[in-house]
């Protein structure tokens, strides 16, 4: 028997809705105690989620913008989101863990 599959479009609503994903999401893929996590912080809704899971937080404001506080691995992490002061940038969001910047996770794919 010869089985075909069929993706629902042409290949460039998928790429469309990737490059969309890259634009409203920032993601790190920090190492915690050894071991390997995922943080999508959803730009438009500020909903954080971690390895999969939508985690319940509240931004708390600061003087220069906002911070929101979670645990990883009982270690505490924060998402710092402050103004560019240049409009094109807008706002940078940065992920701490302790006191340790976390680079941002450059991805091809979700």
């Amino acid at each position: 028997a010869v089985v075909s599959t069929q993706s629902t479009g042409d290949g460039k609503s998928l790429k469309r809705f990737v490059e969309n994903r890259k634009k409203v999401c920032r993601t790190w893929t920090p190492r915690v105690g050894g071991n390997p996590h995922r943080v999508v912080l959803e730009r438009d809704s500020l909903n954080v989620w971690l390895d999969g899971e939508k985690l319940d937080v509240m931004g708390e404001f600061t003087e220069n913008g906002t911070e929101t506080h979670f645990m990883i691995d009982n270690q505490a992490a924060i998402i710092r989101a402050v103004t560019s002061g240049k409009r094109r940038e807008g706002i940078i969001y940065s992920l701490f863990i302790g006191d340790t910047q976390v680079p941002d996770a450059f991805e091809d794919g979700l």
